[in-house]
This record gives C-alpha cells, sequence and structure tokens, in this order.
C-alpha cells in the first residue's frame, strides 16, 4: 500500500496498539526503530511542507521494501518502526539494516533536488515470554540511542532489558562533575599520514574518559552526560586547553604537528570563543595556525549569520577549519559556497568499502574535484586496509588517517609513533615494530 499522506500511515500510538495484539497471540516478535540521521536539515533548508514531501517518499519506500514481512508505522518526526514476526538473531536483524541501507544508496529524487538518506537503527528481540508493549518498546528505544551515540556503527542490537546498565547511564550522569575534576578524562591522539609517504604531520584530539568502575569509556556516554548538564561548552573548553598543552608538549619535542580538534556547536555559539582561543596560544606559547577545529555539517548547514562570522575571526586568528564526517546523511552543499573551509574529512562509511563499491570510488573522486575547487584539503578517515591505501593513491588523495596507522592512542604512545617510521602491511619492519 502506497501511503499518499504522512497521516495514512500507522502513528505511534496505533502502531504500539498493533504490537500488543500481536503480543498477545505470539511473544516471539522483534522490532526495528529508523531514525533518519540528520533530516532535519532537510526540513530547516527547503522548508517543512517540501520536507515532509521526502519524508513521505522515505515512508513508502521503507514500507515497500518490508510489506510482506513487517508492519510498519510512524513512531514519530523522522522516526519510523517496524515490527516482525518470529525471534530474529541479530545477524538476522542486520541483514533487514544492510538492505534497507542498500536500497536507499540509490538517491531520493524529489521536484529538482536528489537526497541519499541515511539511517540509524536500533532493533530488539523480544525477551522470551514478555508480553509487556513497554518493556519492549523501552529496549528498542535503548538500542537506537546507542546507534546514534556509535561514531563506528549506526546499528545496534538488544536482547535482554537490563535495568543496570540503565542505571549506570544514570550514574554517568552524576559522575561527569567528579571526572572533570579529578582528572579522569584523557585526550587521545590518532595520527594524520601523508600517505605517499606515510609520514605523520598531524593528529586529531579525541576524547576518553578513565572511569574507575567502568574503564576506559568512548565519547558517546560522555557527551549524553554533558548534554544532559549543560555542560557541552565546559567540557569543550577542557578538551580544547588540553589539547594546547599537549601541542605545546610535543613542540618541546621538535615534533610540531598540525594538532585538529572537535568543536562542539555551543562553542561556535559562544561569542568568547575566539578571544578564548587568543588567552589559550598566549599561556601556552603555541601558535594557532597549529591548530585545526573541527566542524561537523550539520553545524555547517545551519549557515547562520553568527556561525560565519564565528568561522571568520576564528581563521582569522590563523586557525584552520575543517568538515568532519562529509557526505554522511543530508549533503546540501551549498554551504560550501558561503564559508570558508581549510580542510574536508571524507567520512570513513565510503573508505571502508572503497575497495569493493565503484559508487563510494566514485564519491570520494567526486569529494576530491570538490576540495580542489574550494581550495581544500581532502583528508580521508577509516583507511584500515593496504587497498584503501593503493585507491586513493591513485585517486590522488593526499592525507588520511585510520587503522592502517593506528588507533588513537595517549600522549606517550604518541610520541614513541611519531618517533619512528609508519610501517603497513606484512613487511619485516613492521613485524619487529609489532613485536
Amino acid at each position: 500500500m502506497r501511503h499518499e499522506s504522512l497521516l495514512t500511515i500507522p502513528n505511534r500510538y496505533v502502531f504500539l496498539g498493533e504490537i500488543e495484539q500481536l503480543l498477545n497471540k505470539d511473544a516471539e516478535q522483534s522490532l526495528l526503530l529508523i531514525d533518519i540521521v540528520r533530516f532535519s536539515d532537510v526540513s530547516s533548508n527547503f522548508g517543512y511542507d517540501y520536507g515532509d514531501k521526502v519524508l513521505l517518499e522515505i515512508a513508502n519506500r521503507i514500507a515497500f521494501l518490508f510489506n510482506d514481512s513487517a508492519k510498519f508505522g510512524r513512531i514519530g518526526g523522522d522516526v519510523f518502526g517496524l515490527i516482525l514476526s518470529g525471534a530474529h538473531h541479530r545477524e538476522q536483524l542486520y541483514d533487514f539494516y544492510s538492505h534497507l541501507v542498500q536500497h536507499f544508496k540509490t538517491p531520493i529524487k524529489c521536484d529538482d533536488h536528489a537526497f541519499i538518506a541515511d539511517f540509524n537503527v536500533g532493533a530488539v528481540s523480544n525477551p522470551k515470554n514478555n508480553c509487556d508493549i513497554n518493556k519492549l518498546f523501552s529496549l528498542a528505544e535503548t538500542a537506537l540511542k546507542r546507534a546514534k551515540d556509535n561514531k563506528f556503527d549506526n546499528f545496534q542490537y538488544a536482547q535482554n532489558l537490563n535495568v543496570e546498565t540503565n542505571g549506570r547511564a544514570l550514574a554517568l550522569k552524576a559522575d561527569l562533575t567528579r571526572a572533570l575534576n579529578q582528572n579522569e578524562l584523557e585526550i587521545y591522539l590518532q595520527p594524520k599520514i601523508e600517505l605517499n609517504t606515510l609520514k605523520i604531520i598531524g593528529a586529531e584530539c579525541l576524547l576518553r574518559w578513565n572511569h574507575p568502575l567502568d574503564g576506559l569509556i568512548f565519547p558517546g556516554a560522555l557527551i549524553e552526560a554533558a548534554e544532559s548538564y549543560n555542560m557541552m561548552n565546559e567540557l569543550g573548553y577542557w578538551v580544547l586547553e588540553q589539547a594546547f598543552k599537549q601541542a605545546a608538549h610535543l613542540n618541546s619535542l621538535n615534533l610540531r604537528l598540525k594538532i585538529a580538534v572537535n568543536m562542539s556547536p555551543s562553542q561556535l555559539y559562544d561569542l568568547n570563543f575566539a578571544n578564548n582561543l587568543e588567552k589559550l596560544a598566549l599561556k601556552y606559547q603555541v601558535e594557532l595556525s597549529q591548530f585545526e577545529l573541527e566542524l561537523t555539517e550539520d553545524v555547517a548547514l545551519s549557515n547562520s549569520i553568527l556561525v560565519k562570522k564565528q568561522l571568520l575571526q576564528i581563521r582569522s586568528l590563523g586557525a584552520t577549519i575543517a568538515i568532519d564526517d562529509f557526505g554522511k546523511g543530508y549533503s546540501n552543499l551549498a554551504y560550501l559556497r558561503d564559508i570558508e573551509i581549510d580542510s574536508i574529512k571524507i567520512d570513513k562509511s565510503f573508505i571502508m568499502q572503497i575497495d569493493e563499491s565503484p559508487v563510494n570510488r566514485a564519491i570520494v573522486e567526486a569529494s576530491q574535484l570538490i576540495a580542489k575547487a574550494a581550495n581544500c584539503e581532502l583528508i580521508a578517515e577509516g583507511i584500515e586496509t593496504i587497498q584503501h591505501l593503493h585507491i586513493l593513491r591513485e585517486i590522488g588523495v593526499l592525507y588520511g588517517q585510520g587503522f592502517l596507522f593506528s588507533k588513537a592512542v595517549p600522549l606517550d604512545d604518541f610520541i614513541l609513533l611519531a618517533n619512528k617510521d609508519v610501517t603497513v602491511g606484512t613487511s619485516f619492519v613492521r613485524e619487529q615494530q609489532s613485536s
């Protein structure tokens, strides 16, 4: 059935009622919650009526894809749900997710525009003998939240409702202030490589939390806690100051490298940000030209007068600007005409299958052309194999980072890495360095 309006799609309450009826007949059900990545960009840039047209096209495609095997509903906004009969394993539900993603690699055409949709998906198999719709749905929402928080995997699966996990999430929020006060936070560095020479020319700062109970925590839970406490600005400045400290230390060892730091939206809208940058540079005697501030496409797409002014101020001080995760989700490239940037970091999802997908290679080649036209560097993220490296060299991409060279490591380990030749593959030298 093709829907002519979003209003004819079962809404949250109707959809939950359908799930409840299914559970009463058979508890073996599986649920997928499908969130469209950064769909708000479409509505904010083209208007809500146009956004609804695109959303309806996406909804009809999803419903068509799974018409014979699932019930379909709209949970709200740009989140849809699919209920599948049977207790599916993770691998089976991941196949549904892969089918969805592969199908949407074909652009959605609406009027004179075309869009490529990307998705966060939370998947759940109903816990055994559970007939409580609230438990099933809460578990699916937990999986979807994990998918949104995970930078490396847009699909997350949950099978058992673990109350302790939710309790720990609340505890993480309460722990954040203590973590800032007791130096539990740490900056790791991932090297940026000149691909033709394998020389380390820079590093990206990545936040880690050495939690006393949970061990090393990646940024997702930490950022969630910071947002809940309205502490993103404080956390962002902590990261920035640590980056200046590390740059100063590296400089003292004659390792003068370009340091990249993620810039939070709260910092971008902070009118004192440029002044604070100058103060940090003076405090640690580091030139701002040594720093590159990374912002995501959704922030750049906001295209507000304040954003333009802030970025102009930052560049006038000598720091450079990079667009991170380029091409992920919806890309309205008009912002590249309106703001001046220095680097484009193409999203890892296009690199990690570049040796298998001609489309991915074409996207990287197109990004290279865009970068040249915009007088920018193109940086490839997620380089994991020799094949990736060879293809990127063929295309002419000069810079990159990824596990082929090194994961993000603590400062002392990074210094050791920067003082020796980077080797890749299975050479004798590499085997000796790895042993």
